[in-house]
C-alpha cells in the first residue's frame, strides 16, 4: 500500500513539473514572437488653405509615424475630391506642370469652370505629391483652387465650403511589411502622370490634424438686388453716351 502511495506521488510530481515547464516555456517564447510586438504607426494628414479672396492654395502634408527604408521607391497620389462650390482651372494646372510646381491633373472630363455653384458638379483631381526636403518621412502637395458664384443671401452675406479629405494612395517598387498594416484596399490609378500604365495603389489609413477644412466665402444680399440693377443700368448707359460721343467727335468718317 505504502508503494502505491509513492508511484502516485512521483506521477504527480512529475505532471505538475511537466506543466511548469511548458508554461515557462511558453511565457518565455510569447515576447520573442514578432507578430505580438508590431505595431501599426500612424500616418498623419494636414490639410490647410493658403491665401484669401475667391483664389485660394490647398496644400497637403502627409506624414508617415515610420521610416521606410528606401522611400525613393514609393510614390504618394492624392486623390482629391473638389466640391460643388469651388473648381480648378484645367488650363492652370497644365501650366504649372510646364513649370515643374506641381503634378496634377483633373479627372474629370466634362468640366465648366464658368458654372456657378448651384448648377455644378463635384469634381476630382489626382495630384502626385512629392518628398518635403525638409523632411524625409513626408509628402507635400499643393493644389490652387477657386471659389464659383452663389447665389445671394436673404440675410448672412457669407456662405461656406467644406473640403472633405482625400484618399491617400502610395505605390512602391518593393513590397514593406508596414505597407500591409497601412493599407485598407486596393485602388487603380495611372502610375505617373504622363504614363498610360496603370498601377494597384494601396489606399492607405491616416489620422487627419482637422476633420474637414471650411472656406468662408462672401455672397451678395437679395436686399442689394434693385439698388446693383440701378446702378449697372445707369453706369452702363453713360459709358456708352461717353464712347459715342468720342466716336462721332473724334471719329473719320468716309464720305
Amino acid at each position: 500500500m505504502v508503494v502505491v502511495v509513492r508511484v502516485v506521488a512521483w506521477l504527480l510530481l512529475w505532471e505538475s513539473a511537466g506543466l511548469t515547464c511548458t508554461a515557462a516555456t511558453a511565457l518565455k517564447a510569447a515576447p520573442t514572437d514578432p507578430g505580438m510586438r508590431a505595431t501599426c504607426s500612424e500616418i498623419i494628414l494636414r490639410q490647410e488653405v493658403l491665401k484669401d479672396g475667391f483664389h485660394r492654395d490647398l496644400l497637403i502634408k502627409v506624414k508617415f509615424g515610420e521610416s521606410i527604408e528606401n522611400l525613393q521607391t514609393c510614390r504618394l497620389l492624392i486623390k482629391q475630391y473638389i466640391p460643388t462650390g469651388l473648381f480648378v482651372d484645367p488650363y492652370e494646372l497644365a501650366s504649372l506642370r510646364e513649370r515643374n510646381i506641381t503634378e496634377a491633373v483633373m479627372v474629370s472630363e466634362d468640366f465648366n469652370i464658368e458654372a456657378p455653384n448651384y448648377l455644378s458638379e463635384e469634381s476630382e483631381v489626382l495630384i502626385y505629391a512629392r518628398q518635403d526636403s525638409q523632411c524625409n518621412d513626408c509628402f507635400q502637395a499643393l493644389l490652387p483652387v477657386h471659389c464659383r458664384y452663389h447665389r445671394p443671401h436673404s440675410k448672412d452675406g457669407e456662405t461656406f465650403i467644406v473640403v472633405s479629405n482625400p484618399d491617400v494612395l502610395m505605390y512602391c517598387d518593393q513590397e514593406f511589411p508596414i505597407l500591409k498594416c497601412w493599407s485598407q484596399s486596393k485602388v487603380a490609378a495611372p502610375c505617373a502622370l504622363k504614363s498610360k500604365d496603370i498601377c494597384q495603389w494601396n489606399n492607405l489609413k491616416y489620422k487627419s490634424v482637422y476633420e474637414n477644412v471650411t472656406l468662408q466665402v462672401p455672397v451678395g444680399l437679395t436686399t442689394h438686388t434693385s439698388l446693383v440693377c440701378s446702378v449697372t443700368l445707369v453706369i452702363t448707359i453713360l459709358c456708352s453716351t461717353l464712347i459715342l460721343v468720342a466716336v462721332f467727335k473724334y471719329g473719320h468718317f468716309p464720305l
